[in-house]
């Protein structure tokens, strides 16, 4: 099942997409608390705006070099624990929205990631048990500055900037993610092309870890690692991230006005 949030110009709502990604139709209240009723509303997706699915409740629980290359390319290595920062929920923006490059910053990237949507307030879940606190997944770009990464002894600063986490363009509630492949294109270009199956820790340990030190509410959010291939985007340009078996969305990159 694929739901969306969207507009019609109106307040947002939730809906269910078709298999072609062609239709939505509209259903009642939040997915998340409430139970899927369909409201007989329908349209067609080009007729809507397409917003983040979910806007988390508490956190975005992100993960740092969960694929080999990756952490090479950045010179660094992966660990025998994950580790973990925050993205605060300001920073999420949906398909099409502009992520917005602020003076402070001169040196700005993509990362293409799955992303994990929590179903379920939770706590201490171990890894065996991990599927039944998840919601669905999504597709998300990690935008980092990296010259903040650089500077700061740690990320708050350089992953948590307003608009710096695109979601969409729905949540997949039934998915297989042993080994998608993960997708970044600036300008049409293909910059990261990997694949799940190289991910270092899977989905079940990361929640475990992340459980372990937090308790996760229903629409948190875990982001699991970028594969090689990240770069810096310009101001002028568009990235387009991209999960297989879920979709893409892409995203201008635009410079602050002073």
């Amino acid at each position: 099942m694929r739901i969306c949030r969207f507009t019609t110009g109106e307040d947002p709502e939730f809906g269910l997409v078709d298999g072609e990604g062609k239709r939505i139709v509209s259903i009642t209240g939040d997915p998340l608390y409430t139970k899927i009723e369909l409201t007989g509303e329908k349209y067609d997706i080009e007729d809507v705006r397409l917003l983040a699915p979910v806007i988390p409740r508490s956190k975005i629980v992100a993960v740092q070099r969960n694929y080999v290359d990756h952490a090479k390319e950045m010179g660094g290595s992966v660990s025998e624990v994950p580790g973990m920062f925050f993205k605060p929920n300001t920073s999420v923006v949906g398909p099409g929205d502009p992520v917005i490059i602020p003076p402070i910053t001169q040196e700005v990237s993509y990362e293409a990631e799955l992303a994990v949507v929590i179903g379920r307030l939770c706590k201490d879940v171990k890894a065996a048990d991990a599927a039944s606190v998840i919601f669905g997944y999504t597709v998300a770009n990690d935008v980092t500055a990296r010259d903040l990464q650089q500077s700061d002894s740690q990320w708050s600063r350089a992953k948590g900037i307003d608009t710096f986490c695109p979601l969409g363009p729905w949540i997949e509630t039934e998915l297989d993610t042993s080994d998608l492949r993960v997708i970044s294109r600036v300008d049409g270009e293909v910059r990261q092309d990997g694949t799940t199956a190289d991910m270092v820790h899977g989905i079940g340990s990361l929640i475990e870890v992340a459980s372990a030190a937090f308790t996760l509410l229903p629409g948190d959010v875990l982001l699991t690692g970028t594969p090689a291939g990240v770069g810096l985007v310009e101001p002028g340009q568009r990235v387009e991230v991209e999960v297989e078996r879920i979709g893409s969305m892409s995203n201008p990159f635009v410079r602050a006005e002073a």
